[in-house]
């Protein structure tokens, strides 16, 4: 087993480039006052569903989950993908899905999202599927479907992403997953403010004698130095997929993918692919820790850039508060390019020498294991 208090915290520094990757209603990229400035904010539901992607590009599609109000729907299709007749399968599907007791909406529809694993889909498909015989001529279906306990599967066996960012159903607990991660919304290390692109699109067949364009209008983007926090807490995480080892495989899985996302807003348009300027990984036995008050003071440009100064004020925050409180985390490792020499002296004191990112998420996973075994 692991320590009861036990957390992997997470910390990002990223350049956005010209982008809006997160809008408001009104397409203006999402932003925040903090430290008596604007910034450029990126809400952590844009980014919870850039790694729930990143998670589906690398995980076999039974293992991701999926959040949707057409349960009824997903339930048909798998219940005639294992051979039952149309007919049958609506029936059915409907059946299961009410004795779950989750509020249907209109259309077969459920009155709200609903976050579960499509491999706990499988299991309640193939086990409507093997008693379809039974349930398709009992006189009290919603009994016998009842009697298959299928609300029960919704309660284990759940995905990663499912374990980590949780299930919340308001008129249904005992659905509730509590969630082993909490993922901070981005802003800018600096003040950051909103621009605007007006574009005109030419017409392809548009007449010689005619002038003008065929289309103008505006964008709004803006670009910024980022800085991202998320934290995962092993216990829960072990707890909500009931084993102690995929814990561990998750966690470093996470990591991976909460460095590697971006989410997808006009990334047609702006194509801000970037990769962090800097990772570091605190694993810790007491709680997590936001190190965003590092940058509450805003951070202005020199002569080295924003990200020079945003990685010295984070380096220099860190060392002050593990000083200041007596810190003492079971691991610190960071995955970093450091802008100019004096940034490199900052950072190796705070963080320890800059590894690839594979060897910082390979030191967490082996702290990691180290922790179980002690606590066994």
């Amino acid at each position: 087993m692991t320590s009861p208090t036990l957390y992997v915290d997470v910390h990002i520094l990223q350049d956005l480039p010209p982008s809006n990757i997160n809008r408001d209603d009104n397409g203006t990229p999402k932003q925040a006052v903090y430290g008596g400035v604007s910034r450029l904010r990126v809400s952590s539901q844009a980014w919870k569903r850039a790694v729930r992607l990143e998670f589906a590009a690398d995980l076999p599609k039974e293992a991701t989950g999926v959040r949707t109000r057409r349960l009824t729907q997903l339930f048909t299709a798998e219940l005639a993908e294992r051979g039952l007749p149309e007919s049958d399968a609506t029936v059915l599907a409907a059946e299961a899905v009410k004795s779950l007791g989750i509020t249907a909406g209109k259309k077969g529809d459920l009155s709200y999202l609903l976050f579960f694993s499509r491999g706990q889909l499988d299991t309640m498909a193939s086990a409507v599927a093997a008693a379809a015989g039974d349930l398709t001529q009992s006189k009290t279906i919603d009994k016998a479907m009842l009697a298959l306990g299928l609300k029960e599967t919704l309660r284990a066996g759940h995905s990663l992403d499912v374990a980590l960012f949780g299930r919340m159903v308001a008129d249904l607990a005992d659905l509730n997953v509590d969630a082993a991660s909490q993922v901070a919304h981005a802003i800018s290390t600096h003040a950051a403010k909103t621009q605007f692109d007006y574009f005109t699109a030419v017409d392809d067949e548009q007449e010689e004698a005619e002038t003008g364009a065929g289309m103008i209008g505006t964008v709004e983007f803006n670009s910024a130095t980022m800085y991202r926090f998320a934290t995962v807490a092993v216990p829960q995480l072990a707890a909500n997929l009931g084993d102690h080892a995929a814990a561990f495989d998750g966690v470093a899985r996470f990591i991976r993918a909460f460095a590697l996302s971006m989410p997808t807003g006009h990334q047609t348009s702006f194509a801000a692919r970037t990769r962090p300027a800097l990772v570091l990984v605190v694993v810790r036995q007491d709680q997590p820790v936001n190190l965003v008050s590092a940058f509450e003071r805003p951070v202005w440009p020199g002569q080295q850039g924003v990200m020079a100064g945003s990685q010295e004020a984070l380096a220099d925050f860190y060392q002050t508060e593990v000083q200041r409180w007596g810190d003492q985390p079971a691991l610190v490792v960071a995955s970093y390019n450091a802008v100019d020499d004096k940034g490199h002296e900052k950072l190796v004191a705070a963080f320890g020498a800059s590894r690839p990112l594979d060897e910082v998420i390979e030191a967490v996973g082996d702290v990691l294991r180290g922790l179980g075994r002690d606590h066994d």
